[in-house]
Formats: C-alpha cells, structure tokens, sequence
C-alpha cells in the first residue's frame, strides 16, 4: 500500500476534521452522528489495513468530515473557531507526544485492551469508549496544553459524554499520526489548499 498520496492526506484530514465536528456535537447538543462516531472510534482499533480508506471503515465513514472540511475550504460553510481549535491543538498534541515514546507504550496496549473489548461488546459499547477515555486522560491528557472543550456544562459533567469527547480526541490523535505518515504537512496544508479541494471533490464523488 502507498501511502504518501494526497488522496490519502486528504482522508487523515478528513478524519481530524471529523472528530473536531463530533466533540462539539456532544458537547453542545449531548448526541452526536453515531454512524461517523463508530468510524472514528473504529480507527483506533485498526491497526493493520489494506488502504487508509479502511482503517475508517471505508470512505461513506468519513462523510461528515469529508462534508466539513470541504466547506471550509471553499468557503460554503461559515468558519468555525471552535472546531479549527480542536483540530489545531490535536496536531500540536500529536507532534508533542511522537516524542514520548513512554506514553506511545501505554497507548498501544491501552488499544491492544481496547480491541478486546470492541470484539466482545461492538466498538461503541460504554466499556470500549470508557476505557478509551481512561486511556486519553492518562496519556494524552498529561501534555500541555490539554485541550480544553467548551459547551454545556450539564453534557460535560455527564461521565459517559466524557468518555465519548475523550475516546473521540484520540481518534483525532490517530488521524493527525497517520496523515503525518501519509506526508502531510501544515505547509503542505496551506499551500496545497487547491489541490486538497480537488481530491475532496473526487472522493465525495465515490461515497
């Protein structure tokens, strides 16, 4: 498998853009696209793929984030601060923690559980997205700066909303780590906006 394509790139993004959408879904409305949730928490679980598109569990899991970052890139959708705030701080944090090969560790066997689990119960059952979250707030979380979610305090205080906010920070994790593998970049990003649009279109086409 190749995999330093744009056509890939442009997947990861769509990954990082898709969590980005869904913790603010749950944290403002307390629900959230359960189809592109099982997508996103699914590409943690994924270790071993035969293409990028798969690890999410094909392209029509990625709709959501295919649909948002393409309207912000052409400008058919209003700018959202919040959701561009998500996405920047999960590719700081992710730069951050490639160099912690301590808490790469713990990730990794937190997912090894974690797959267990999914195979037991399916990949969005409370005892998966809790131990994901268990594993983001012992890992991830401890780097600096966290990312802080705004919303509503009464979904953000609920212990099974956490868990969803933080299992889903993770995958955005997992999306910024494997669009860097696939070659992305954020000069790349800037530069190559067209060319990113154009792969957006292309794929859209095929879901």
């Amino acid at each position: 498998m190749q995999l330093k394509t744009f056509t890939n790139q442009t997947i990861a993004l769509a990954g990082i853009a898709q969590v980005a959408v869904l913790v603010q879904q749950l944290a403002t409305k307390g629900t959230c696209d359960q189809q592109a949730m099982e997508a996103s928490i699914g590409s943690i679980l994924k270790i071993d793929s035969d293409s990028v598109a798969e690890i999410f569990g094909g392209l029509s899991g990625l709709r959501l984030g295919f649909d948002q970052l393409n309207g912000q890139i052409t400008g058919t959708k209003p700018p959202d601060p919040e959701q561009a705030r998500y996405a920047a701080s999960i590719v700081f944090l992710e730069k951050k923690l490639s160099k912690q090969n301590d808490l790469l560790n713990t990730i990794q066997t937190g997912i090894y559980k974690a797959q267990a689990q999914s195979e037991q119960f399916g990949i969005i059952h409370e005892n998966v997205l809790a131990g994901l979250g268990d594993l983001y707030q012992r890992t991830v979380s401890t780097i600096q700066p966290r990312i802080m979610v705004n919303g509503d305090q009464a979904f953000l205080s609920r212990p099974d909303i956490a868990n969803k906010i933080r299992a889903l920070l993770l995958a955005g994790i997992r999306s910024c780590l494997l669009w860097r593998q696939c070659g992305g970049s954020r000069w790349k990003f800037i530069f190559y906006r067209n060319r990113i649009q154009k792969e957006l279109e292309n794929l859209l086409k095929e879901i």
